[in-house]
């Protein structure tokens, strides 16, 4: 067998009557595995397509929140989707990780290709496309892991970056299955284990292959959900959030990283409050003074993880109505912290009417720590945790 007739390379991706020759050495051309075919690369580019496909939904349902247009809508309930979703988001880009693997074994003779004229603009482009699609896509798994960790050694700002990224990424999953859908057709219309022309009779099977890279999808995810699914905690060894954390509930940004220790606990600490045209003064004391009401809710973050807690405090609509006239606008909120870029959040109306969103004065049964927003905070339903904001100075119907 010559380097320029590489048996599995011509089903990894190269045309197999062509039988292009390959910028490999000798050696390598002459050890192709059987497993490295269109059988594998297809099927396990449907998976990565679906999965690119859940990813792009669920990421943009995640942006939409966070910066809603005019006419994006968001329901208060049920008060465990936000947790569903975003959730679902990280732990399905983890298992994308063995996917690709496995699909970019399958294909990578196709990359050192002997470019020739005959073939010219078509497979430029063709390896181009490929190229930005690879490219596309390894930095929203990267970046997203990144995330996860809150380990960011870039200059540029994650959430807008990965969320043009997605566009990106998933219109070139799209292209490229669109172009390859002849192939991928062809490919699951024969059994996997087909053989081909002048295959080599060992080696690790296409089966094989396939049944490795399912199973190492559903492992990466079963390492991580355990940060979004409490009963499976005990199983996720990469999550980066175990669930503990002050009060049982994890913390991203603590008072002292918010510079706002000495602020919270001033004796002179205030609630204002404006709505109606008219402007309310609350101390941490006449809070407590008012009815109280409990919620059970949880605290989802952008990274994927989750908890749930039972929060107590005053009802927002009934502190409302007590500083004003509310309008049904939206309303804003503003933090102690005037360090970090989520030092104030908007809560749309459906939420700010909804009985179980509180201004937060405990959790599970004591005073809020510091780290979790004492004097009080917003918790809602239904929301990521980065726009429940904490340490609250200020709440304005802005609309």
């Amino acid at each position: 067998m010559s380097p320029s007739r590489p048996t599995e390379a011509a089903d990894a991706g190269p045309d197999p009557i062509e039988r292009p020759e390959l910028l490999l050495p000798e050696g390598l051309s002459r050890r192709w595995s059987p497993g490295r075919s269109t059988a594998v690369a297809a099927r396990t580019g449907l998976a990565l397509g679906a999965g690119v496909t859940i990813l792009f939904v669920t990421g943009l349902i995640s942006h939409l929140i966070q910066h809603p247009p005019d006419w994006f809508w968001w329901p208060a309930h049920p008060v465990w989707l936000y947790r569903l979703t975003q959730g679902t988001h990280v732990t399905v880009g983890v298992m994308m990780i063995p996917l690709l693997l496995v699909k970019l074994w399958s294909v990578y003779p196709r990359f050192f290709i002997k470019p020739s004229l005959r073939r010219g603009l078509p497979e430029a482009l063709e390896r181009l496309s490929v190229a930005v699609l690879i490219g596309a896509v390894l930095f929203q798994i990267v970046t997203g892991l990144f995330n996860t960790a809150q380990y960011y050694p870039w200059k540029f700002f994650f959430t807008t970056t990965h969320h043009a990224m997605a566009y990106v990424a998933f219109g070139a999953v799209a292209v490229h299955l669109a172009v390859k859908l002849p192939v991928v057709r062809q490919a699951l219309s024969r059994p996997v284990d087909e053989p081909i022309d002048e295959e080599v009779p060992h080696g690790i099977s296409r089966r094989t292959v396939l049944a490795a890279a399912g199973l190492g999808a559903v492992v990466t995810g079963i390492a991580v959900v355990g940060q979004s699914v409490p009963f499976l905690r005990w199983t996720s060894l990469l999550a980066p959030r175990s669930g503990e954390g002050p009060q049982g509930i994890p913390i991203n940004r603590t008072a002292a990283a918010a510079a706002v220790t000495e602020t919270a606990r001033s004796p002179q600490y205030a609630l204002t409050v404006k709505v109606g045209g008219r402007e309310s003064v609350f101390s941490r004391a006449e809070l407590e003074a008012l009815p109280q009401y409990d919620s059970a809710l949880p605290i989802a973050c952008v990274e994927g993880w989750s908890a749930q807690g039972r929060w107590s405090g005053v009802r927002l609509r009934d502190l409302l109505a007590r500083a004003g006239e509310y309008g049904g606008g939206d309303v804003r909120f503003v933090s102690l912290e005037t360090t970090g870029i989520y030092g104030s959040s908007v809560l749309p109306h459906t939420h700010v009417v909804d009985a179980a969103t509180l201004i937060a004065l405990r959790l599970n049964g004591e005073d809020l720590s510091l780290d979790h927003g004492y004097p009080c905070r917003l918790i809602a339903p239904n929301r990521p945790g980065v726009l429940q904001t904490k340490w609250l100075k200020t709440i304005e119907e802005i609309a």
